[in-house]
């Protein structure tokens, strides 16, 4: 390819809205163009790079025995409703474009395609004979992203590799499940890319596990915590250690303590000379539930640790038997709207009663009550005390009375000890999700009624798991993980053209005829090679090469009456001045080692 003919219009200044570093060079080194917001042209050099990640995710789905499938983007409603899903992606803040056609039925564009596949696994997999069975498609896929942002990274449009298996059983669901992870640390690692596996929340796909890769980068918008000792690994969603043990506070009977203004556990901490840690804060919230109901939710937790609003939404999860769709703290507003007495924030207790919410318009009348480890193992407390400006304290539980499941709602925290080794602790790294495969179990089977027959003659549903990269967001990562200060630094196996010939000067008929005869040389050894043959200044071609990030650029110049040619590798910017025979001979090792 020349570069006279491949449309290549690159930008010496980054547009203001593009925010990190790889939606900047992506966008100047004309790669990709904004159409709207959160949807994204792809231009020629980036459909070749996403070709190139389409190529090795076939390749090793294929070896790992996947059929590749293609599935309609528009989804009816009736599929999604069996699942018990389509309130909760288009109702509020729901993630599915949806739309009426003209005979008035509800469609939606497809963000994921479970209930499309569970549907047809249920028509064409009839008996336990035809098991397991593993699909996967590369498709375009459409979010309705509150916020989009960082270009590809959260886009409305994207493009993504999904795979569903079919299994007989639990265990044979565990065993392809094991072979994707395999499949996918082969994938990440031919792509150029330091991918991390970390445990994860499954969000609102769902399921018993679920395992994420992320690309570690500092414009990661995941917090991962790994443990120094590299045997535990977890989105901060999902992650689990061990608590700083609180500071004793000495028994004694409970007294009320004035605390005028003193809102805060800050301010708390500072005017009374407490520790965070021998506070049970409260915090209340409102969370809307798959049926529309509101039911709110009291929580308490150790006065230095933060709450996690996915452990949170799960506990309720669980507890309501159906999904949230929204979960939110508890202002003065909404009090005022639910026609309640004024509630005392920032003076609550664990046992701030019930009969608070006896006049509520339209929420729950009784709270739905959690409490974190870190404060049901406080032996002693301070608390609030159910009225502005006062605390109490020293507490127990027992004096206390207070109720509400155990269960825990704390972020952990870099630093934090691990569970499975004490003397073990957890770093942050910051990563951008590029994969993530789920064990389904029964989930979707079930809800949709999508049965095979075993081998005892009787139906059951199937077990399923569920397996996705984003194509479009792992080539952005790429560009993430790889770049410098003057531009992108593709890594060989995805990057859009192998190897790129600058001639310097066009006009110079030896610099001309040199570089032709190398370009064709790579071409004929199956190299994908482009030609710079445009009639600009070197400065301004070799500042497009090192923008475009090719990994290999020979610089035809003025000592192409000698032979010779400079070779740089982009990595590392590495230069040498070579015969351009050798030159050749080294290009071809470093791209096609024997």
């Amino acid at each position: 390819m020349r570069v006279s003919r491949l449309m290549l219009v690159t930008l010496r200044e980054s547009p203001a809205d593009a925010e990190i570093a790889s939606h900047q060079l992506l966008l100047r080194g004309g790669f990709i163009r904004r159409i709207g917001s959160g949807v994204y042209a792809y231009l020629p050099m980036m459909w070749r790079v996403l070709q190139r990640i389409s190529t090795i995710v076939r390749e090793e789905m294929d070896r790992s025995g996947a059929l590749e499938t293609l599935l309609p983007q528009l989804h009816p409603s009736e599929l999604w409703e069996r699942s018990g899903r389509w309130q909760g992606y288009t109702a509020g803040e729901g993630i599915m474009f949806h739309l009426e056609d003209r005979q008035g039925r509800q469609l939606g564009l497809g963000p994921t395609h479970e209930e499309v596949i569970t549907s047809l696994a249920g028509d064409l997999l009839r008996s336990y004979r035809q098991l397991p069975v593993n699909l996967y498609q590369i498709q375009t896929k459409f979010r309705d992203e509150i916020r989009p942002r960082f270009g590809l990274m959260r886009g409305r449009e994207f493009i993504m590799k999904d795979a569903y298996s079919f299994h007989a059983t639990e265990a044979d669901l565990r065993d392809t499940y094991a072979v994707m992870d395999q499949t996918y640390r082969r994938i990440f690692e031919r792509c150029g890319l330091e991918a991390v596996p970390v445990d994860a929340d499954s969000g609102a796909i769902g399921g018993a596990a679920s395992q994420e890769f992320m690309v570690t980068a500092d414009a990661g918008e995941d917090l991962i915590l790994i443990s120094d000792d590299g045997n535990y690994s977890a989105n901060q969603e999902k992650a689990v250690s061990r608590p700083t043990d609180a500071v004793p506070l000495e028994a004694g009977s409970t007294q009320d303590i004035s605390t005028p203004g003193q809102t805060s556990i800050q301010a708390l901490c500072e005017a009374q000379g407490w520790h965070p840690s021998q506070i049970a804060k409260v915090l209340l919230l409102l969370t809307v539930l798959d049926d529309g109901s509101e039911q709110p939710v009291l929580v308490t937790l150790r006065g230095d640790q933060e709450l996690n609003a996915v452990k949170l939404t799960n506990a309720v999860t669980h507890a309501q038997g159906q999904g949230v769709l929204d979960c939110r703290p508890i202002t003065t507003d909404d009090i005022q709207r639910q026609g309640l007495d004024p509630v005392p924030f920032g003076f609550l207790g664990p046992d701030f009663g019930d009969q608070h919410l006896s006049g509520a318009s339209s929420w729950s009348k009784t709270f739905l009550r959690f409490t974190d480890p870190t404060a049901a193992d406080l032996t002693q407390f301070i608390c609030g005390g159910n009225q502005s400006d006062l605390h109490r304290g020293p507490c127990s539980w027992d004096a206390i009375g207070a109720d509400g499941a155990v269960v825990d709602l704390r972020n952990a925290q870099p630093g934090d000890r691990c569970v499975h080794n004490p003397s073990a602790q957890l770093e942050a790294r910051r990563g951008i999700e590029v994969g993530h495969i789920f064990q389904l179990g029964r989930k979707y089977s079930q809800a949709m009624e999508s049965r095979f027959t075993n081998e005892a003659g009787r139906e059951e549903p199937f077990w399923m798991g569920c397996y996705g990269i984003g194509i479009s967001r792992l080539a952005q990562a790429a560009v993430e993980q790889h770049h410098d200060d003057a531009g992108i630094s593709w890594p060989a196996a995805i990057a859009p053209f192998e190897a790129v010939v600058v001639i310097a000067n066009i006009q110079d008929e030896v610099q001309n005829d040199l570089g032709e005869a190398l370009y064709q040389s790579l071409l004929n050894a199956g190299i994908d090679a482009l030609l710079d043959d445009r009639k600009e200044r070197a400065g301004v071609k070799f500042k497009d090469a090192d923008l475009i990030g090719i990994p290999w650029r020979i610089v035809v110049g003025r000592d192409a009456a000698t032979g010779q040619v400079e070779l740089v590798r982009r990595r590392d910017r590495s230069m040498q001045t070579l015969d351009h025979s050798d030159a050749l001979k080294q290009l071809l090792q470093a791209l096609r080692p024997e």
